[in-house]
């Protein structure tokens, strides 16, 4: 284990953490498999060779599961963990007041204070590690604000600016901090309604003609991320234009969200 590299993936249960596992895993890395489904997490670690994945189901809104995680990982690994993904996340929309106030308390405790709780309980064992870094997975919704995601989007809004602030706080440890910003990707999340209604994501992305993109170029993004010196990693041509658009010309993107909204 010595010289093997590892990595830490929640959310490794299925969609961008299970094809980012696989990927790392094929390129000779230990991974450590973390998902709050235990079924599912039991399906990803069937598919990487045994003496290279460690697995246990944790819910990264519990600080103490986290800290249980942590140190099982840093028990086979001899304390090293040259990667944090931070990548577990729920996916739940509508319009905000229509919004359970439970699952406005889900995806803000999931997608923002689950990453910060996994930076906080990780940070010991990256700083002893040479070269470690945290990758954090945001979206494009970190980029531009959308009707019927707003608290998803304010998460995302959350994690990239935790990540910006993060990587300039933990240089004097030499950690870096980055994230990972897909376009939408072919994950279960897109098989979700966004509001009321019975239509799935994926229905009205199919309709409007939007691009959805495979998950292993998300894996292959990750990959850099876990390599480049960028701080932000886009995943697909769509999510560059709309950091373009986002920073150049943000009206214009807004009124085309606001006349696509208009049509449904």
């Amino acid at each position: 284990m010595s010289d093997q590299k590892s990595i830490f993936v929640t959310g490794a249960g299925s969609g961008i953490g299970r094809a980012t596992a696989q990927l790392f895993a094929e390129r000779g890395w230990f991974v450590g498999l973390f998902d709050v489904n235990p079924d599912s997490l039991a399906e990803t670690a069937a598919m990487l060779p045994e003496g290279q994945r460690i697995s246990m189901a944790f819910d990264v809104r519990d600080r103490s599961g986290w800290a249980r995680a942590v140190e099982a990982f840093g028990q086979v690994t001899n304390r090293r963990m040259h990667v944090l993904f931070n990548n577990a996340g729920v996916g739940k929309g509508g319009w905000i007041e229509e919004m359970p106030p439970e699952d406005i308390d889900l995806v803000l405790d999931v997608n923002l204070k689950g990453v910060i709780n996994g930076v906080t309980a990780a940070l010991p064992l990256l700083r002893e590690t040479p070269g470690a870094r945290i990758v954090n997975t945001a979206s494009v919704a970190g980029v531009f604000g959308a009707p019927k995601l707003a608290v998803y989007c304010a998460t995302k809004f959350g994690v990239r600016g935790l990540t910006e602030a993060l990587d300039v706080e933990f240089s004097r440890y030499g950690v870096r901090v980055v994230s990972l910003m897909p376009w939408f990707i072919d994950t279960a999340i897109l098989d979700g309604t966004s509001g009321g209604g019975n239509r799935r994501i994926r229905d009205q992305l199919i309709e409007n003609k939007t691009p959805i993109y495979p998950v292993r170029m998300a894996a292959e993004r990750a990959w850099d991320a876990a390599h480049g010196k960028d701080i932000h990693y886009m995943v697909g041509k769509e999510a560059e234009r709309a950091r373009f658009f986002a920073r150049f010309f943000p009206d214009v993107m807004r009124n085309q969200i606001k006349k696509t909204m208009a049509d449904d």
